[in-house]
């Protein structure tokens, strides 16, 4: 039979008839071999057809076969020693006299001795034959003990446990490998003196335990430290904080320009002052570097009025220029604190995160972030999910202004106004929620929306109103983005739309990044047929220059002016102004915040070309603008 016994499952097994070998016994030799082919063990008897037979070993030392038993070779046996004949010397009788006696033979014939060769621990490959003989003198001594695998897992997982504590990295690298050899020579060791003891499931737990230390040292080398080699804010997160100890978060102004001059061998170098001095100042040993010239610490916690002082004194060390490489720079720092002790690492790193950018935005020199302030916390994170919801559910839509066309008497069309009503906390101001789309970058998304329910109203009143005009505000965080053109055409085509009847209405700012980039996408529009309109003119910093640079159609006068003109003669005056300076430009003005019949009589006097106010009409659903427009109250307004 095979001497690998892993083949009796591969190989259809023939017992002679009884008619052939009479009463002779039958029995099998085959053994378990493991991944380099050495014999680990043999089971004491096979099972055939529903027949036991027993291994050769076991009939050699006159036992019994069991197929539950198992057995090792006894590997103290000397395979050389066993004194082999051949047929010739057998049957030529040139055998010493006594030879045999009171031995037992084993006769083979080609086919069994023509198996693979077999490992023998300690001797190389032999013949399977010699595992058997080795097996016999197991069987007989009654040496041979399985003692499964859980024995040598626990005494590695025990080990193992054990290298962990040694401190030095250096003795801790030796333990393990000592570990790792000793794991794949003690089966073989153990194997000498009869015992089995398998050694797959330590392998495998060494391996997932290996697997294990190399992420951890991955995670920490990697993940928790900057590109500057300081630890980062991940390791602060994981970090356990004493109790009342403050999380401190600094930022440096203008870090990202520095760095910009900078080559960038020499960043880490930047980021290694920086926290040089944090250190110095606080007496922190570990000094934690964020995105954006983040740094952030842990320290116990002192009265505010000392802590305070304790930060002038900290941004003092700053007054000193900063000299990496050649290069020199004037350093503004600003501090974040949080002391919600009941709060977990990671809401307090944002939280401090958080008000460390507040107090650079308001020039302070630190910002507490207060318990109080958490319950607009969520609300803030979960805007991206709360505006795409609210866009599909209905919570936020679209309201219409009326504009009355004082040439026409009549109403000639709407500015789209968003508005938002959530079922929790109820209307949320436009100028609320708007500047928190533009900081999580779901302006784009609401924009673009704004403009496709825009043109459906439109479309909807063209057969009431013929020539309606729809303005659409435009962020200034969205007019110099190089995707805008390309997203508006898209809408454009989809929807098939004259683009002629669409205002687009920009608020004059200093906030547009790109200048230049925002003027040639306007003028794209405008190229397009969109007109162009220049929203709360007067308000802003550089009125006359954006009018200049700005291919305009339309300016709207903010409502302050326009509620004063009344009671204000300057007021009176700069509107009257704004007027002939536009006309002067070809242009037409909207006159914002009409809220009486007195103002609303006046601009027609002055020449304003559409008013808008609560006076024409207030912003509404379209199902109700619709009636308005088709009511004749507002009909009677210009009589």
């Amino acid at each position: 039979m095979p001497a690998n016994i892993e083949q009796f499952s591969s190989k259809q097994i023939q017992i002679p008839a009884r008619e052939t070998i009479g009463n002779a016994r039958v029995v099998f030799s085959g053994w378990f071999v493991n991944f380099l082919h050495y014999a680990q063990g043999s089971p004491s008897a096979l099972s055939v057809n529903g027949k036991s037979y027993p291994a050769l070993a076991v009939d050699l030392a006159s036992g019994t076969g069991d197929p539950d038993s198992y057995f090792i070779p006894n590997f103290s046996v000397d395979p050389d020693s066993i004194r082999t004949i051949s047929a010739d010397q057998l049957l030529s009788g040139q055998l010493e006299s006594g030879l045999l006696t009171g031995r037992s033979v084993i006769v083979t014939g080609d086919n069994l001795s023509s198996e693979a060769d077999i490992g023998y621990f300690g001797h190389g490959l032999v013949k399977p034959l010699a595992l058997d003989i080795a097996g016999a003198a197991s069987v007989s001594a009654g040496r041979s003990a399985n003692v499964g695998s859980l024995p040598l897992l626990a005494a590695f997982v025990l080990f193992f446990w054990l290298c962990s504590r040694i401190r030095r990295p250096g003795g801790r690298r030796l333990a393990y490998s000592a570990v790792a050899i000793t794991l794949l020579l003690s089966p073989a060791l153990l194997q000498t003196v009869g015992i089995y003891a398998p050694p797959s499931t330590a392998l495998v737990a060494t391996g997932v335990y290996a697997a294990v230390r190399l992420w951890s040292k991955w995670r920490r080398q990697v993940l928790q430290t900057s590109a500057s080699g300081l630890p980062n804010f991940v390791a602060l997160s994981d970090a356990s904080l004493p109790a009342n100890h403050d999380i401190i978060v600094a930022v440096i102004g203008r870090y990202e320009e520095f760095l910009a001059t900078l080559p960038a061998n020499l960043h880490a170098e930047c980021a290694a002052q920086v926290a040089r001095r944090f250190a110095v100042g606080s007496g922190v040993e570990q000094i934690f570097h964020g995105e954006n010239g983040h740094f952030a610490w842990i320290e116990r916690s002192w009265p505010i009025d000392q802590q305070t002082e304790h930060f002038e004194g900290m941004r003092a060390l700053f007054s000193a220029p900063l000299l990496v490489g050649g290069h020199m720079f004037d350093t503004n720092v600003h501090f974040g604190l949080d002391r919600n002790y009941h709060l977990d690492v990671v809401t307090r790193l944002n939280t401090a995160l958080a008000s460390a950018n507040e107090a650079l935005k308001a020039g302070r020199t630190i910002a507490q972030f207060e318990a109080s302030g958490l319950a607009d916390a969520p609300w803030e994170l979960s805007l991206l999910a709360r505006i795409d919801e609210g866009m599909k559910n209905g919570d936020i839509w679209l309201a219409y202004q009326p504009q009355w066309d004082y040439r026409a008497g009549r109403i000639s069309g709407a500015e789209a106004l968003v508005r938002w009503n959530d079922p929790v906390r109820g209307p949320i101001r436009p100028d609320a929620f708007i500047v928190q789309a533009e900081k999580a970058g779901r302006i784009d998304a609401l924009t673009y929306w704004v403009i496709e329910e825009a043109i459906t109203a439109t479309q909807a009143m063209a057969s009431i109103l013929p020539g309606f005009q729809m303005s659409i505000n435009l962020s200034a965080q969205l007019v110099d983005k190089p995707s805008l053109l390309s997203s508006i055409s898209e809408i454009v085509r989809r929807r098939g739309i004259d683009c002629r009847q669409f205002t687009i209405e920009v608020t004059e700012t200093a906030a547009v990044y790109n200048r230049p980039a925002a003027v040639q996408n306007l003028q794209q529009l405008r190229a397009m047929g969109f007109r162009l309109a220049i929203d709360d003119f007067g308000t802003g910093e550089s009125s006359l220059l954006y009018l200049a640079e700005l291919p305009s159609d339309e300016l709207k006068i903010d409502q302050h002016f326009v509620s004063r003109i009344l009671s204000g003669e300057r007021e009176r005056e700069i509107v009257k102004s704004t007027i002939s300076l536009a006309h002067a430009l070809r242009q037409s003005v909207v006159a914002e915040g009409i809220e009486d019949r007195a103002t609303f009589d006046l601009l027609s006097r002055m020449g304003c070309d559409t008013g808008q106010g609560y006076f024409i009409g207030r912003p509404e659903g379209f199902e109700q603008f619709r009636e308005t427009c088709m009511g004749s109250r507002l009909r009677e307004v210009g009589s």
